[in-house]
């Protein structure tokens, strides 16, 4: 992620660490309207309130609250947060035309042990004058975030920088996304191909499958973002480079018995073949399946 201000490092030389064409970052973006930020901002705190309340109930709360606005508006700037209620109900989170969409492969398995099931996800981060998005790895046994990266718009390039990283320090047996267009892109997809990860998608019916991330997004958010309030892309990384090293390496967490994420992933683990129920292969792009249950729930 770029820094225009940093006295230290000219746009020239951050050009050439992130591959970058130099002249496209001399052409700045408009500022959102500051209504636009301050209604973003208070969807977002509605959100990570009540995870579950979709564009319709977030529409009506600010309404109650004498905010002119209609359940459309809410919908779009959901969508460009990255965010949708985690109830069952219509897919928000929906890939390009043309790109395939895996089944779940969750049904009747439990994450058992460190790098089995990971998920990854992508959420808003509150800036004072905008906002950026936060894309993160997270192993769901022990709760640990295997790698993140920041950016200030949507695109592509650094949710592929994560899958990168983490593919460096280790390989999943499943890993779990929903099926937004970040998530079914053929770049995405080649990456985890490579490794022979099985490929797995929230479909109908398994609004939940994705819990851990969202839980983690609440805890950053009431933890670092709400308490800091950032006032710049270089606070909020320096805030949340801070936070996620306490988070996996102090921060206790009782449904691991009070130990720390770090200690649950790199304690010694005997050697696990994949279980049968694992073994379910993502043969070809398929619209998914509707499960009836969740049993991950249970190691919340």
């Amino acid at each position: 992620m770029v820094e225009r201000a940093d006295p230290e490092l000219p746009l020239t030389m951050q050009a050439q660490l992130l591959s970058l064409n130099r002249a496209a970052l001399y052409d700045r973006p408009a500022a959102p309207p500051a209504e636009e930020v301050t209604l973003k901002h208070r969807i977002d705190e509605i959100y990570t309130r009540y995870p579950f309340y979709g564009s319709r109930r977030v529409a009506a709360q600010l309404q109650r609250e004498e905010v002119i606005i209609n359940r459309k508006t809410v919908q779009r700037y959901m969508r460009e947060m990255g965010i949708a209620g985690i109830a069952p109900g219509p897919q928000t989170s929906t890939p390009a035309r043309a790109h395939p969409v895996y089944p779940s492969l969750l049904r009747h398995v439990t994450s058992a042990y460190p790098n089995h099931v990971w998920g990854i996800d992508i959420t808003y981060i509150r800036l004072h004058a905008g906002w950026l998005y936060l894309v993160a790895v997270l192993d769901w046994y022990s709760r640990y975030v295997v790698s993140w990266q920041l950016d200030q718009t949507l695109e592509l390039p650094f949710v592929l920088t994560a899958v990168e990283q983490a593919l460096a320090q280790a390989t999943p047996a499943i890993w779990n996304s929903d099926q937004g267009s970040h998530f079914t892109s053929p770049q995405y997809l080649a990456l985890r191909g490579e490794k022979d990860v099985q490929i797995s998608m929230d479909g109908k019916g398994r609004a939940l499958d994705n819990i851990f991330t969202e839980r983690l997004w609440r805890t950053v958010t009431y933890e670092e973002v709400y308490r800091y309030d950032y006032d710049s892309p270089k606070e909020a990384r320096h805030g949340l480079t801070r936070y996620f090293a306490f988070y996996n390496h102090q921060r206790l967490h009782q449904a691991l018995d009070y130990r720390t994420p770090a200690e649950v992933y790199f304690a010694p683990h005997p050697t696990h073949a994949r279980p049968a129920a694992d073994q379910r292969a993502a043969d070809g792009p398929e619209k998914g399946e509707v499960p009836t249950s969740n049993p991950l729930i249970l190691l919340s």
